[in-house]
């Protein structure tokens, strides 16, 4: 059955809220006034377009209305129920950090991967997004793995008292493989999957609220020949729109290990290993931006032929942005988000990117 007509029949009410999105007669509708005003100025300001490579910062546009706020967020956390329910090592770090920490836990980003064909690449994700007031920032290439990536600033974060899901809200980070520089054999594998999904693409935040592909579930061959020409293509397959991970960040602690060079240690000395691809600690040009990740958790997976091998899940990254220039003789304390360096980077993304690789799984259980 596909993914479309799957998810309408068994979540009508979740279908019905999230088809909101598509037209803002119905958004006025599920919103109210304030909620179309917010739409209106997100989607304008989607269009504008800024890049994040110099200090300046788009304007955040007004935090979602209460009642739409509380619905968004109950969908970024069945995201994340997902997320962990797969992935142990990210639960088992999160609990560790709040037992050292304390419940300071706030996510930098949340990061998806996608097919860029037919529809079900970035766009099928982010119109999802900035109907809830996210902003397009920048397009990041990645030419050797053949992938492109948008990321999206959330609107205003002011004023929360909560962490987790419910503390200031995470960019999205949003990438998508060009399936037309791939070779015929790998196309035509993706794009017969694709059409067994029917209007899949529709309901892609659905299928990673239940962690549902909206294809066919592939077969062991399948899955092999597209992990010898691209890993992403590979784990995309079988893992559809699930959260690819999570990022911590680790400024927004309290205690010592708020230094992403500190956090690094603690982890490592608990026994999980990061992911070496560049280096341990992943740092931009500028050196504002500072990152790092664990190496992917395996889970066994049943293929369509009755194969079951372990297949790559997801990981759980760290990051420390530091203070922009101008803002360098600020003390500590009066040191908010919007003082510290924004947006991605595009040599640090690409290491970051091999967190589910075939060689830093190796390592994992080496």
């Amino acid at each position: 059955m596909a993914g479309a007509t799957l998810g309408a029949a068994k979540f009508p009410a979740t279908v019905a809220l999230l088809r909101t999105r598509r037209s803002p007669a119905i958004a006025a509708t599920a919103l109210g006034p304030s909620g179309l005003r917010h739409y209106r100025r997100g989607v304008a300001m989607a269009a504008a377009g800024t890049s994040s490579s110099t200090p300046s910062r788009v304007p955040a546009v007004d935090a979602i209305p209460k009642g739409a706020d509380l619905f968004f967020r109950s969908i970024l956390s069945n995201m994340q129920k997902v997320y962990l329910s797969r992935n142990p090592t990210a639960e088992k770090i999160l609990d560790l950090v709040r037992s050292y920490d304390g419940d300071h836990i706030c996510f930098d980003h949340f990061a998806f991967r996608t097919f860029g064909v037919d529809g079900y690449g970035i766009n099928s994700l982010a119109e999802f997004f900035t109907d809830f007031g996210y902003v397009s920032r920048e397009e990041l290439r990645f030419p050797a793995k053949k992938l492109r990536a948008l990321w999206f600033s959330p609107p205003a974060n002011d004023g929360y008292t909560r962490t987790g899901i419910y503390g200031p809200l995470p960019r999205i980070f949003i990438s998508e493989l060009l399936v037309d520089e791939l070779s015929a054999q790998s196309q035509e594998i993706i794009c017969k999957y694709v059409k067994t999904s029917g209007r899949g693409n529709k309901y892609s935040v659905l299928a990673s609220t239940y962690g549902e592909l909206t294809w066919e579930k592939p077969i062991y061959s399948d899955f092999q020949v597209l992990s010898r020409e691209s890993e992403y293509a590979a784990w995309t397959l079988v893992n559809g729109y699930a959260l690819n991970h999570a990022t911590v960040s680790t400024h927004r602690l309290e205690s010592d290990i708020r230094s992403i060079n500190n956090f690094n240690k603690f982890v490592e000395e608990n026994g999980f290993k990061l992911n070496t691809e560049g280096g341990i600690l992943k740092v931009s040009p500028d050196g504002l931006l500072q990152q790092s990740s664990t190496v992917a958790d395996s889970a066994l997976f049943t293929f369509a032929n009755g194969i079951t091998e372990a297949i790559p899940r997801s990981y759980i990254e760290f990051a420390e942005r530091l203070p922009l220039p101008q803002f360098k003789d600020l003390q500590e304390q009066e040191v908010k988000e919007h003082h510290r360096r924004d947006g991605f980077e595009v040599g640090n993304a690409d290491k970051i990117f091999e967190s589910t690789s075939k060689d830093q799984l190796t390592r994992r259980f080496a």
